[in-house]
């Protein structure tokens, strides 16, 4: 696969969230979600001296890798530790009022999931954790040894949309009572036994995505982040944001669905009394998915979505 930069991968819809983002060199961007620093890279090579981009992670080790791979444009880039559920507050710290271009890329990064101690893979035999921000308390061992068989049913049920949750629920509750689940591989030989044998994925993929969820909260920092970005833009700034499962699009579809609508009164209502003013439009009526070449070269890119938004109006 191509690469940019020294030795990081091409990340998902890349060019394409490049070619609908960046839409002023000398603008002021934010990329909410830095991981491995390629969105940031590419959103810097796009920016001339006078522009500048904020980028945004939670996780350390992220942010200390990305400052040594991208320290050449340490003139126009600024980094901050922090969720971008808290955008707002981070904008401001960095010294920024309106920007041009927001970026979210929602989800674990390569390198996240390629670091095997983290425990976001199922691939590893490690400690469960699947922490994005290594300083919070709350952790996949947490989740799987605490919460209650109807909560955890929920939760595989309605963030991993798999089918056999409750099954998989019983199984974790029973055998935690004999001894707590401590290791990757211990969760997915329970959920393995809940599985026909024959299953043609990996049993463990929508449980893990479920927990990764909960524990990080990631659908609620969404939402709550979505609401905090679209106040950032200015006139003609974009919101980009690349999902990569139907729980997260539906969530960013029926946000911008909601922004781009003028009139807030309730159906029933014939005529508008809300007065609203439309501020907001769709870029993509449909999102933008990958090209068959990606697909071929990347099974990440396979669910992959991505959205634009645009301020029109003050």
């Amino acid at each position: 696969m191509e690469k940019i930069g020294n030795d990081y991968h091409i990340p998902v819809l890349y060019y394409e969230t490049l070619d609908n983002l960046v839409i002023n060199p000398d603008g002021v961007y934010i990329d909410c979600t830095l991981g491995g620093g390629s969105h940031s890279e590419g959103i810097l090579e796009r920016l001339s001296d006078k522009g500048l981009l904020l980028s945004i992670d939670q996780d350390s080790n992220a942010i200390e890798y990305s400052k040594k791979r991208l320290e050449k444009y340490a003139s126009k880039w600024k980094v901050l530790k922090g969720n971008f559920e808290n955008i707002d507050t981070l904008a401001y710290m960095a010294g920024i009022d309106k920007v041009d271009g927001i970026l979210m890329d929602i989800g674990v990064s390569s390198k996240q999931l390629d670091e095997a101690d983290r425990g976001f893979s199922y691939r590893y035999d490690v400690k469960l954790d699947m922490r994005m921000n290594t300083e919070q308390k709350l952790s996949a061992y947490d989740v799987v040894n605490t919460y209650s068989e109807e909560e955890l049913s929920r939760i595989i049920f309605e963030y991993g949309e798999e089918r056999f949750a409750r099954k998989i629920a019983k199984l974790i509750c029973e055998n935690r009572k004999i001894k707590p689940i401590t290791t990757t591989f211990e969760l997915v030989a329970l959920i393995r036994r809940a599985y026909p044998e024959r299953a043609s994925k990996h049993p463990a993929k929508k449980t893990f995505q479920a927990i990764r969820i909960e524990v990080n909260r990631e659908l609620e920092v969404l939402e709550n982040a979505m609401s905090k970005a679209v106040e950032l833009l200015k006139v003609g700034g974009r919101l980009g944001i690349i999902t990569f499962h139907s729980l997260e699009d539906r969530i960013v579809k029926n946000k911008f669905k909601d922004l781009a609508t003028a009139c807030k009164c309730p159906k029933d209502i014939p005529i508008c009394m809300c007065g609203g003013v439309k501020k907001f439009e769709v870029i993509t009526r449909k999102p933008i998915i990958p090209v068959e070449d990606e697909l071929k070269n990347n099974n990440r890119a396979h669910s992959s979505k991505l959205r634009i938004l645009e301020r029109i109006l003050d």
